[in-house]
């Protein structure tokens, strides 16, 4: 593949002890690049030896700074807010989002960094409508249409990122070269944000129904291929390859829209439950999602709790958006392999997961019957709101 005529360079990962930012610096140590991986927690798995392993935060501008002597490239990971009852910490997202994001360009600059390879979202061109077959041509999303605090500011940072492309370095004479990549949700085997929070939900007996339209289709990436993505995307910055890829952003997946819940459809069968056959409309699910967010707001501070999806969620779960990779396979060479989630079954069976044969006891009846009364619940709160909405 392209990306295998890799020179010996030290970079720097910010989120690197993080599942793709982990995974990307053991390729690049595998190809002879010297990995910093940067972060604010330890990895869970051993650092490979050879590998550094700096604690700091992206938050704190003398600790990037500090971590960037000798760095050439440096691959921004480390963001906040992606998922789950992380969406609604506003000012946590705020601050390792776009603070951080200034602080890593600023170190960059000062520091002599010639590379800078941001991970950015989907989310900054997509926010509930219908995109089918888009291209890296479509504007931002506007930032008062977002409806969460993570696509607003990792739009906010892409911006950033880009626009700090071709800025004099303080330490060289040189520039500053930049550019995003877009990509769709993550998966792989380890994956630890998304994952394990599904799987959570079907051995709680939670996942029983799907909603949207049964052909909408979104997209996922593989890890390995993300990682190939961010390789190729850093030698595109070098001048052996023209710099084609500064200031540019670029859309990342595999390249094979599905329907988000057949995507699911392997694991859930492969550990043994049932795929659910209960549809609900999009409308009513998020506007529980809705709901719960509210909830959150008034109680979080108190209990933190985790929904069980928010409105970004239902959004990039149930309503169709897909992108062409022409340019990513134009520009940088990229050429996604074919992935399952076979693998991932596996891994999760050898964590110990997987449905065994169970009694069932009162505390199943009560979870049945809580379900029964949540779906009640949502009903009656969904029916009236639709009647006024028509209306």
């Amino acid at each position: 593949m392209a990306a295998e005529n890799v020179t010996k360079e030290t970079v720097l990962i910010t989120g690197g002890s993080g599942y793709f930012g982990f995974r990307l610096g053991c390729a690049l140590h595998k190809k002879g690049v010297d990995v910093i991986l940067f972060d604010v927690l330890k990895p869970v798995l051993a650092v490979p030896e050879g590998v550094k392993f700096i604690q700091g935060d992206v938050c704190c501008l003398s600790e990037v700074e500090n971590a960037l002597v000798d760095v050439i490239c440096v691959f921004h990971i480390a963001s906040y807010g992606m998922s789950g009852r992380e969406q609604l910490n506003g000012k946590r997202i705020e601050d390792v989002n776009v603070r951080g994001t200034e602080n890593v360009i600023q170190a960059c600059r000062k520091a002599g960094v010639s590379r800078l390879v941001y991970t950015s979202t989907y989310n900054v061109v997509f926010g509930g409508q219908v995109i089918e077959n888009g291209d890296e041509s479509l504007p931002y999303l506007p930032l008062h249409l977002h409806p969460d605090h993570y696509s607003r500011t990792k739009s906010l940072a892409e911006m950033k990122v880009l626009q700090a492309n071709s800025t004099e370095l303080g330490a060289r004479k040189d520039v500053l070269r930049t550019c995003a990549l877009r990509p769709a949700g993550i998966y792989g085997p380890g994956e630890q944000r998304h994952l394990p929070r599904i799987v959570s939900y079907i051995e709680r007996g939670w996942f029983k129904f799907v909603y949207g339209h049964p052909l909408s289709l979104v997209e996922f990436v593989h890890v390995d291929n993300l990682v190939e993505a961010h390789i190729l995307a850093s030698e595109a910055l070098k001048a052996t390859k023209q710099h084609i890829a500064a200031g540019q952003a670029y859309l990342i997946s595999d390249g094979r829209p599905i329907n988000n819940f057949e995507f699911f459809r392997p694991l859930v069968e492969g550990l043994g439950y049932q795929f659910p056959t209960i549809r609900l409309p999009l409308s009513m699910v998020y506007f529980f999602a809705f709901l719960t967010e509210m909830v959150h707001f008034l109680v979080g501070r108190f209990y933190n709790f985790q929904p069980l999806l928010t409105r970004t969620e239902v959004y990039k779960t149930g309503v169709t958006h897909y992108f062409s990779m022409e340019k990513a396979r134009k520009e940088l060479g990229y050429n996604p392999k074919e992935f399952s989630l076979t693998e991932v079954v596996e891994w999760f069976k050898s964590q110990g997961h997987g449905r065994k044969l169970r009694i069932y006891t009162v505390k199943h009846l009560m979870r049945a019957g809580g379900f029964i009364l949540l779906l009640g619940t949502m009903l009656l709160l969904w029916l009236p709101a639709v009647v006024t909405v028509s209306v």
